[in-house]
């Protein structure tokens, strides 16, 4: 099976950027994983916002959407999980 592009939206890496350099590192493998494996075990379909995807960091999430018939995954947010459901804005 070939692997999945990875598309970082700006808000998303504007989110990366300000976080702590082993937070950055433990969610990077996260969404370095997701261009293997797009579902991982643990992910779960964000309720209310279909297509969209999450999966766990720790205490960060990492939301996004897989397209397979381009083979890419979109990450749309990365943050918290004490405030990334409030300030969607999907």
């Amino acid at each position: 099976m070939a692997a999945y592009t990875i598309d970082v939206r700006p808000r998303a890496r504007r989110s990366l950027r300000q976080l702590d350099p082993s937070v950055r590192k433990a969610i990077a493998q996260v969404i370095d994983g997701l261009a293997s494996d797009p579902r991982p075990a643990g992910f779960l379909p964000l309720t209310g916002h279909r297509p969209y995807l999450r999966v766990r960091s720790g205490d960060y999430r990492v939301i996004y959407t897989v397209n397979d018939s381009a083979r890419v995954v979109t990450i749309a947010v990365v943050g918290h999980r004490r405030e990334i459901y409030q300030r969607l804005g999907l």
